[in-house]
């Protein structure tokens, strides 16, 4: 039986033109296919070499290359070398990869007048995402959601994950069904990055504790914590604790359980682009309606959320 693509995707126009972003991995390739299958025709491939895997990452490259020949689909490929990156940031190799990637599609999004890329994330991804944040400290249980937005240089991208509710297991049996070929990157299969080794150790070690596969249980807590959010969402906006200028009011913060404050800080600074908002973070940004001393928290990106004249804001 072919994996499903998300119900939410399967109801947009397969006339649209979509930016597929494709690495020439198992994951990548299967939804290429499972778009072919589904009447989705109007695709650009766009494939980025992060100059991690020497020769490898170039027959990478060979076959996205051929499969937009072969499907008579429009190609785009890239090269940006991440080590280098590295040592110009100071950012892991995940997140420069993650970056230049970004970077890419807005390049493509531009050349090609189309926004919305699709990517080949699954539910085994998803459920390593909601572990990995949990552990970082995140508020919530926080994965993926089928449809974000991500403001690039300037340029807004749309990316979907039409296979987010599609499992590893059901993907590998579709591309062995069909005898279709893909590129295996043997750096997955080694613990070198934090998410590998989720994956590789980690995971399996919790199954063998457990006596039972654990990525099930943690997508449902995942799904049950979002219905929450989205739950105390409303109950928030029907408050009304911003000001004309979108500032949150003070005295209208104050008032709230520290629950509800802390849910109600957290919309404000994601509404703002902050990013890795922690449980630690939001502490000390209630410290600010707590703590008269206090007047100003720092963010990332060189922000402030400060209190001034009963209004709590970023500057």
């Amino acid at each position: 039986m072919s994996p499903s693509l998300h119900a939410d995707f399967l109801a947009q126009s397969k006339k649209r033109r979509y930016l597929l972003g494709i690495s020439g991995g198992r994951d990548s390739v299967a939804l290429l296919h499972l778009l072919l299958d589904a009447g989705y025709r109007n695709l650009v491939l766009c494939h980025l070499n992060h100059s991690l895997r020497g020769r490898a990452s170039g027959q990478d490259a060979a076959l996205v290359r051929r499969l937009a020949k072969k499907y008579e689909l429009l190609s785009e490929t890239g090269r940006v070398n991440v080590p280098e990156l590295m040592l110009q940031n100071g950012g892991s190799m995940e997140l420069e990869a993650r970056n230049a990637r970004h970077q890419f599609f807005a390049d493509c999004a531009r050349t090609y007048r189309c926004s919305r890329v699709l990517l080949a994330h699954h539910a085994d991804d998803q459920a390593e995402t909601v572990l990995f944040n949990l552990l970082r400290g995140s508020y919530g249980l926080k994965g993926m959601h089928f449809s974000t937005t991500h403001q690039v240089n300037g340029k807004e991208l749309q990316l979907l994950r039409p296979l987010l509710k599609t499992t590893r297991e059901d993907i590998n049996n579709y591309l062995a069904a069909h005898k279709i070929a893909f590129r295996d990157d043997a750096s997955n299969a080694e613990g070198i990055t934090t998410r590998n080794r989720l994956r590789l150790e980690a995971i399996p070690l919790l199954n063998d504790i457990l006596g039972r596969e654990i990525r099930p249980a943690i997508l449902k807590a995942a799904v049950a914590s979002q219905a929450q959010q989205q739950a105390i969402a409303s109950i928030l906006e029907s408050m009304q604790l911003y000001d004309p200028q979108g500032r949150l009011f003070l005295p209208k913060i104050a008032k709230l359980s520290p629950a509800l404050r802390s849910s109600a800080i957290h919309t404000y600074l994601k509404a703002h682009s902050v990013s890795d908002i922690t449980q630690e973070l939001l502490a000390r940004c209630n410290s600010l309606v707590t703590d008269p001393a206090i007047a100003k928290i720092n963010l990332s990106g060189g922000r402030f959320l400060r209190r001034r004249e009963k209004r709590i804001f970023i500057s």
